[in-house]
């Protein structure tokens, strides 16, 4: 990981927007991510994580440009990625994408050659047996070895469908890849082959990754810092070694920890059981939206929405009582 941003997302917000029912004329606003910044330096992994709904995958299709933001900026190598710039932009091709199924990420109709040559068809000028030889080469760099070209994708396992799907994403040596959690429809053995073929493949091709997961112990192994995301914002932003080391500064983000499995019984801790379930994104809690399930709750997160503020060297959190331990932190120092 460098010092030097690689992309950088701004006030980053998109609304989902539906009628209540079939004769309603009230329309349903879902705000799927909600004014979030962040900043992605070159050749790190950031893992974005939370519960089901929270908008993960939505952010990382907001950023790749498959889904239109409502409002914000993203900028890669300072570069505007509006939908207005980002057909023109040079950098369209260095930014790809590893889909969570690999089963419907491919046409089944194509071979293995037609898929993986799709965006070198579309994006350079290689051909005939140059366009094969690529391909190829591409498939043995993620350990796709042997006679496969010709074969469709209903004959490889979930595990050499991803494969596939990341000598895909290589094709036209991207800078940045997001992985929309790569490894969730596979057995654990497969995952842990995939996560130590993403590792090498950063540090052979100086990659960048936006890792997306709901598996802790799987974000925890690849990435150098973790967002924390729930009901579409940034809650706690903080480095993987920080967080896991018992420096996670958000509520949330510690009753996520405890939930985390560890057959070390140095390691168990008493788990947090958040009551209730997640509010209704169309009609969010006032105030902190953590705050209806939050056991450590004040009055003042029932009425004040709680900015991203610095809890640490490495870490940001959207917590009100961060943000006044920092306060009389800063008063004793005075």
């Amino acid at each position: 990981m460098t010092n030097e941003a690689l992309l950088q997302v701004d006030n980053l917000t998109k609304i989902y927007t539906s009628r209540r029912g079939f004769l309603s004329r009230k329309q349903r606003k879902v705000r799927a991510v909600d004014n979030v910044n962040l900043t992605i330096f070159k050749q790190e992994t950031i893992g974005v994580v939370g519960e089901s709904g929270c908008g993960k995958t939505t952010l990382g299709r907001v950023i790749m440009g498959l889904v239109p933001s409502t409002a914000g900026t993203v900028q890669f190598e300072g570069q505007d990625m509006s939908a207005t710039n980002r057909k023109k932009s040079s950098h369209q091709r260095d930014m790809q994408m590893v889909f969570q199924n690999p089963y419907s990420s491919f046409d089944p109709r194509f071979t293995v050659l037609r898929c993986v040559a799709e965006p070198l068809v579309t994006h350079t000028s290689l051909r005939g047996d140059a366009l094969v030889k690529e391909v190829r080469q591409l498939l043995e760099q993620v350990g796709m070895r042997g006679r496969i070209l010709n074969r469709y994708t209903h004959e490889f396992s979930g595990g050499q469908l991803q494969r596939i799907a990341i000598a895909r994403a290589l094709a036209l040596k991207p800078k940045f890849i997001v992985l929309d959690e790569p490894t969730s429809a596979l057995d654990v053995s497969v995952q842990a082959q995939i996560i130590n073929l993403l590792q090498l493949l950063q540090k052979e091709l100086k990659l960048t990754y936006l890792f997306i997961s709901h598996d802790l112990s799987v974000v925890r192994h690849i990435s150098d810092r973790i967002a924390v995301m729930y009901l579409g914002k940034i809650v706690e932003l903080n480095s993987s070694a920080d967080m896991f080391a018992g420096q996670a500064k958000h509520p949330y983000t510690q009753a996520l920890l405890t939930a985390v499995p560890s057959v070390a019984k140095n390691l168990q801790q008493k788990r947090t059981v958040l009551k209730g379930s997640v509010p209704d994104a169309s009609n969010p809690p006032s105030g902190c939206y953590f705050h209806p399930r939050c056991p450590v709750a004040v009055e003042r997160c029932k009425h004040e929405t709680p900015l991203l503020v610095r809890g640490g060297e490495q870490s940001w959190a959207a917590c009100h009582l961060v943000d006044d331990v920092k306060a009389n932190k800063n008063l004793e120092l005075n």
